[in-house]
């Protein structure tokens, strides 16, 4: 039986997908979201098998989630999209899955038994479509969600409660990762569970045994370890 997440921005759409999905008697819809916020937060959770996931939804589109997950751990997609001759090329083009809406029994079927029959194969590589850079960050912080600008990021730290991200005057958590941060934002490395900013920068004070730290503009304490000080120091152009 496969585990699925269902992420579409229509209460229509996803109850009727789900309702299909679960008469196939080879899916669970372990749940859904309404957004790409929300579908982030239940994969990192539920890690489902397989996610269905709708490609116009606002604010941050299915193709933008794509962006923000972890390729060597993100679980198979499926494309749920209304007819777009030009994206459904892209997906032929690079052997992903989708299906038109409204969404057909067949097709859907077709769809399942592909999913059941590559087993635990990893899944199609979507690197061709999805983005290479974050331009924002989705946040949640004080009961509401924010959209914060990558480049806004002063630096972002990882603890117990998940991935901090912190502005000259916000604190919130993101579903991110420090990877994906690392890969796809102006953040770099400076500690094992630090990432900042090297233009929100003001100074580093060194310290003793080859430590240091860094002071944002904003003022918040960044520590930085031996192994990345001298990369670093290459970066702002100390050699």
């Amino acid at each position: 039986m496969l585990s699925a997440l269902v992420i579409d921005d229509e209460l229509f759409a996803r109850e009727e997908l789900s309702e299909l999905l679960e008469e196939t008697g080879k899916v669970t819809v372990i749940d859904t979201a309404s957004n790409a916020i929300e579908g982030l937060k239940k994969i990192n959770q539920l890690k489902p098998d397989v996610v269905f996931l709708d490609i116009q939804m606002p604010q941050i589109t299915g193709i933008e989630l794509l962006g923000m997950l972890d390729l060597d751990t993100m679980p198979n997609v499926v494309f749920v999209t209304a007819y777009d001759q030009y994206a459904i090329q892209a997906f032929e083009d690079n052997a992903f899955d989708y299906l038109l809406k409204p969404v057909d029994t067949h097709r859907l079927n077709k769809t399942i038994k592909r999913l059941i029959k590559s087993g635990q194969e990893s899944s199609v590589d979507v690197s061709p479509i999805a983005p290479q850079t974050l331009d924002q960050v989705p946040c949640i912080g004080h009961n509401r969600i924010m959209i914060i600008p990558s480049t806004d990021v002063e630096c972002a730290y990882t603890d117990i409660s998940g991935v901090t991200i912190l502005t000259h005057d916000q604190k919130a958590t993101s579903q991110l990762t420090l990877k994906v941060l690392e890969e796809k934002t102006p953040l770099v490395r400076c500690h094992r569970q630090y990432l900042v900013n090297i233009k929100a920068i003001k100074e580093i004070k060194l310290l003793e045994n080859g430590l240091a730290e860094i002071v944002t503009v904003s003022d918040h304490p960044v520590p930085v370890s031996r192994r990345y000080l001298k990369t670093l120091k290459e970066m702002l152009g100390f050699h």
